[in-house]
């Protein structure tokens, strides 16, 4: 299976879609009579820094992502089996997956860009190292109440957004805490609560539109799981005030199987992300972790069950890791040797089976091979 995934802002580039704007005429000359300038200029030549203010990177990103899945699609002829974006991109893989046409995805981006770039007096920070639990528990200990998870990039990789005062004071709070802050160029306070008015400004406008079936699944960043086809207005309303979902999102896609990542757009921001994903230790709840025999009573000393759910965490860990440093190492076509076998290549990348097993599917043999059976052919 395939999913193609769409950057958000702060993907933009300088140069970006440079060998994209001539092969689609058409679609760039009705971008710049729905925005009012050249595209191809702002995002080619980046005039007066503008490609960094949000009305404009809004629509410049949603531009370069459509126009490479336009592209995509005449190469390879096919489809995918799931759509996802970051944040803005999630745009991009609604209008990949027949939501809307071209020019009502960049009307939607236009306004929405425009709503952003008003809201002010806010602030966001990457917060690199700890965890959602422990970010939340940090901010009600200390009194931040108004500051809100936005971003949830990947396990450790996590953006809070709040008022400017507050934001200010978590930075010495975190960095005691032992993790690394960095505030981020935006005015506002995106995918928070304050952004509640923008919301309700941006949902009645999005009811002035009509929105068809999506003919294939689309991971909503609000829910990290497919849009029912009725939420599409409340999930993209609601995406302005709620948090990207982003880590969640990537792992309901693992769960679906053998599944393959592609990006689409400028940079490779979210590919990087999704390594670091698949790479992370999942984080195992309490409840997750069960005695064999599950749902028949059974008494377990609460020392040896903590011991054992560290253990089976820390085996997790490992399990992770070694995907992740497998497909930094070997690309997909990699030989092999194993004992038995002959002439056999990687199809796939490595992946975690079953929440624990680590795998790749092989060419020549067309199934599974345990991580630990393979190593790569001298």
């Amino acid at each position: 299976m395939r999913t193609y995934v769409f950057p958000g802002q702060g993907s933009q580039t300088k140069g970006m879609g440079e060998k994209l704007f001539a092969e689609f005429p058409d679609l760039v000359a009705q971008a710049d009579s729905i925005l009012g300038y050249s595209i191809k200029t702002l995002c080619l030549d980046n005039p007066d820094g503008k490609l960094n203010f949000t009305q404009y990177t809004q629509p410049a990103l949603y531009v370069v992502n459509a126009l490479s899945y336009y592209k995509k699609l005449k190469e390879m002829n096919s489809k995918p089996d799931f759509l996802a974006g970051h944040s803005l991109g999630e745009y991009n893989a609604i209008l990949a997956a027949g939501g809307f046409d071209f020019e009502t995805g960049l009307k939607l981006v236009k306004k929405r860009g425009e709503l952003m770039n008003r809201a002010s007096g806010g602030a966001m920070a990457a917060v690199i190292g700890l965890t959602e639990e422990k970010i939340k528990e940090v901010l009600s200990r200390h009194g931040l109440a108004e500051i809100d998870i936005a971003n949830l990039n990947s396990n450790t990789q996590i953006v809070i957004s709040g008022l400017v005062a507050d934001i200010e004071s978590a930075k010495p709070v975190f960095e005691r805490e032992g993790a690394v802050f960095i505030a981020l160029n935006v005015s506002a306070a995106f995918h928070s609560r304050h952004m509640q008015g923008a919301k309700e400004e941006f949902e009645e406008y999005l009811k002035e539109f009509t929105f068809a079936e999506l003919a294939i699944p689309v991971v909503s960043n609000v829910t990290a799981k497919p849009y029912d086809p009725k939420d599409v207005i409340p999930h993209l309303a609601n995406q302005l005030r709620s948090s990207v979902r982003w880590t969640d999102s990537i792992r309901y896609l693992v769960s679906q199987g053998d599944m393959v990542f592609e990006e689409l757009g400028p940079g490779n921001v979210l590919t990087k992300l999704i390594d670091k994903i698949k790479g992370e230790a999942l984080a195992i709840p309490v409840h997750a972790v069960q005695a064999e025999g599950a749902g028949t009573e059974s008494k377990v000393d609460p020392e040896e069950e903590t011991e054992g759910r560290t253990a089976f965490a820390r085996k997790i860990a490992v399990t992770y890791q070694k995907v992740a440093d497998w497909n930094k190492a070997y690309p997909i076509g990699t030989k092999i040797k194993c004992q038995g076998y002959e002439d056999l290549r990687t199809r796939t990348e490595a992946m975690v089976m079953f929440g624990h097993r680590a795998a790749i599917y092989m060419e020549g043999y067309n199934g599974y091979f345990a991580l630990d059976e393979i190593a790569p052919a001298k």
